[in-house]
């Protein structure tokens, strides 16, 4: 029973991970029945990994055009697949997996660590295993850390884990990238770079160059560096609610001065759409693959401003 409640996520959580804030997963629930969260005794919500899936879904649906009140049908048709293949195995393999990184992290064992990520890697996609392995489990290290002592450097020694594989591999890979040359930055005050070096590999693998600053880059320092790397666009990663002057006025500006397209991604893009639109800027959302493919639209358009 422990484990199964360590699987599961209150709302507060899920509106962290999904940008999606907490009234509006009670809409989806009560008029669409797009995600049915569990409950507990005092009627507080829980979701599980798979339901987190959904809301994922659920955005990157509504961001393609699709109504909410079709999304639902989508989601039941994509999910019947999975659903049959899990009833032939006697264990889901992320439920393994997940354990097996959260004793790892509390013991501080960097080569398990390895051989867990290896394993999954030999199976699934790097954007597969950070969203379903390792994000999960730096969000399972974030709630335990108020209740455990030592959590809390369990957390940071994953947190520095990831970053380190996904920068290693973004590095490793970069000899190889020929395409046009972007600067990808988190926002300002924006500490979670680990969306940003998803984005930043996914589009390495279209054959694009991201040059990346990480977390919390002044938009005045883009403005510079965006001119001394030769750069074609600007990709900006936010997550957490920007201050309102961020996107009315410091992002306009950003853009105005640019002289190259400017895009922002993440959760705050799409909270706050119609703002970033209105500065000049492009939101891209949180789907990554599809978000590269905007990218790589706007930096082959014509009109697009030279470098």
């Amino acid at each position: 029973m422990a484990t199964a409640l360590a699987e599961r996520f209150p709302i507060r959580t899920v509106a962290s991970l999904t940008g999606v804030n907490p009234i509006t997963l009670r809409a989806w629930e009560r008029r669409y029945g797009l995600v049915r969260p569990l409950r507990t005794k005092k009627g507080h919500r829980l979701y599980t990994h798979e339901q987190i899936e959904r809301v994922r879904r659920t955005l990157a649906l509504l961001e393609r055009g699709v109504r909410i009140g079709e999304i639902r049908g989508l989601l039941d048709q994509e999910a019947a697949p999975a659903a049959a293949a899990d009833l032939s195995n006697h264990r889901h393999p992320w439920r393994d997996y997940l354990e097996r990184v959260a004793a790892a992290a509390a013991s501080f064992d960097q080569a398990e660590l390895d051989r867990v990520y290896d394993e999954a890697l030999s199976i699934y996609s790097i954007e597969q295993v950070t969203r379903d392995l390792l994000l999960p489990s730096l969000v399972r290290l974030g709630e335990r850390w108020q209740r455990l002592p030592g959590a809390i450097a369990e957390e940071h020694f994953l947190t520095s884990y990831v970053r380190n594989k996904l920068g290693a591999r973004l590095q490793h890979r970069a000899r190889y990238a020929t395409g046009a040359r972007f600067l990808a930055a988190c926002a300002p005050r924006e500490p979670h770079e680990l969306g940003l070096l998803l984005f930043a590999l996914e589009a390495q693998d279209a054959g694009l160059q991201p040059i990346v600053t990480g977390a919390d880059t002044p938009f005045e320092e883009l403005l510079a560096s965006r001119t001394r790397a030769r750069c074609e666009a600007v990709v900006i990663s936010s997550t957490i609610e920007p201050a309102p002057e961020l996107l009315s006025r410091e992002l306009a500006r950003l853009v105005a001065g640019a002289c190259v397209p400017v895009f922002v991604g993440g959760a705050s893009a799409v909270r706050n759409r119609s703002a970033i639109i209105a500065a000049g800027a492009i939101p891209l959302g949180i789907d990554a693959r599809q978000g590269v493919r905007l990218l790589q639209a706007a930096l082959a358009a014509p009109e697009a401003p030279p470098a």
